[in-house]
């Protein structure tokens, strides 16, 4: 019997519908809208995904909007002293008095002084309750240099005290010094970074292009600085500022020392980059329909590995606070009346103040978290830029 032939099981419908690879009306709205994304859209999807990078980015966003406005956010000058409260203790805020809810409050401090090893010995004063004042006014400053203001967002009471993080050796309070000493130490290490960046990216973007007598001279430069011991080199270029400099000049002058040394780690990097990209066929076919070599560099070749430079970026800031502290913490850094945190650990560097007075070793909990912040930032944007993960 002749009859129609079956088809095969394992024959697959083939259309012959013309191939448009430019439609999308088979895509859903989901996929629409991710084939369509751009890259930095796509290194954005990928980096909410890494809950730990956004969460760090999150306290860093923080932690600079609080540098930004720090005199609101204390409750005294940096500068302001109080000699009744020479190394006061941190004073514990408290919401109850025997029982009685009263709110946001720390009691008095009284001490006595022990003759014997001339140590104050403070103690709480339950008898005087001094409730923090909130949206108030206290204490005039120069708000980052462009008006006079005298808003806080807390205060102390009235011929009270308010230490969160106890006093220094002249009376000053710990937290506000912390505060505003914030600022410099988080901004030198972006000013830094764009130093390095900038002459990392353009010397060995040259170096890894043309190769040859060009990369050679770069390559004896970055040997002859990467000889030196980076501390005691910063040691001794910052020792050579001149002390008659004001402050601003001090601050600008270590930021372009520390900017100056750290960018031959990263100009290898993209020299060694370069070295590889520029033979690949998409700069070959820019080369030749007449791209100057600035575009292939910035356009073609820096993008191919982005991921590499973000964590490059994310690491070194970190390091230039680090370098910062360091030196403020030698006294070869910045000097007061500048305020870092280099600054303020360097007045720890007494063990027995240490011993009696370990409050004023709070300044190094910021740096560590600024540096750990900064790490796990740099990890998260790393996997985001790596097209390959």
């Amino acid at each position: 019997m002749i009859g129609k032939p079956k088809t095969p099981a394992n024959e697959h419908y083939v259309s012959r519908a013309p191939f448009d690879p430019y439609s999308i009306e088979t895509l859903t709205p989901e996929q629409e809208r991710y084939y369509l994304a751009g890259q930095w859209t796509l290194m954005w999807w990928k980096l909410r995904r890494h809950k730990i990078a956004v969460f760090c980015a999150g306290v860093l966003v923080f932690m600079y909007f609080c540098a930004l406005i720090a005199e609101m956010l204390v409750p005294y000058n940096m500068e302001s002293r109080n000699t009744e409260y020479i190394y006061a203790p941190p004073q514990a805020v408290r919401l109850f008095h025997d029982g009685q809810f009263i709110g946001p409050f720390v009691y008095g401090l009284k001490y006595k002084l022990n003759k014997d090893s001339l140590r104050r010995i403070y103690i709480s004063d339950r008898s005087k309750i001094y409730r923090i004042r909130f949206f108030c006014t206290g204490e005039k400053y120069e708000f980052l240099g462009l008006a006079t203001m005298d808003f806080h967002v807390f205060c102390a009471a009235k011929g009270g005290s308010l230490f969160l993080l106890g006093a220094d050796r002249m009376g000053r309070d710990m937290f506000s010094r912390l505060v505003v000493g914030s600022r410099i130490s988080l901004t030198i290490g972006f000013v830094g970074v764009a130093i390095s960046f900038f002459l990392g990216i353009a010397i060995g973007g040259l170096a890894g292009y043309y190769g040859g007598w060009v990369d050679s001279i770069v390559q004896r430069i970055i040997e002859v600085l990467r000889s030196f011991p980076v501390l005691p080199l910063w040691m001794a270029l910052s020792a050579a500022l001149p002390v008659t400099w004001s402050p601003l000049s001090i601050y600008f002058g270590i930021t372009l020392i520390l900017g100056l040394l750290d960018w031959t780690g990263l100009a290898r990097a993209v020299r060694s980059k370069l070295f590889a990209l520029r033979e690949e066929d998409f700069a070959t076919a820019a080369q030749l329909m007449g791209a100057k070599p600035r575009r292939i560099i910035g356009r073609h070749l820096l993008p191919s590995f982005m991921s590499h430079l973000i964590a490059s970026a994310t690491l070194s800031i970190p390091a230039m606070i680090l370098g910062e502290t360091a030196l403020s913490f030698l006294g070869l850094g910045l000097r007061p009346p500048i305020t870092s945190w280099g600054v303020l650990l360097s007045e720890a560097q007494n063990i027995n103040v240490v011993a009696l007075y370990p409050w004023l070793m709070l300044p190094v909990v910021p740096v560590i978290i600024t540096v750990l912040t900064f790490n796990f930032l740099g990890d998260g944007l790393r996997d985001a830029a790596d097209p390959y993960r």
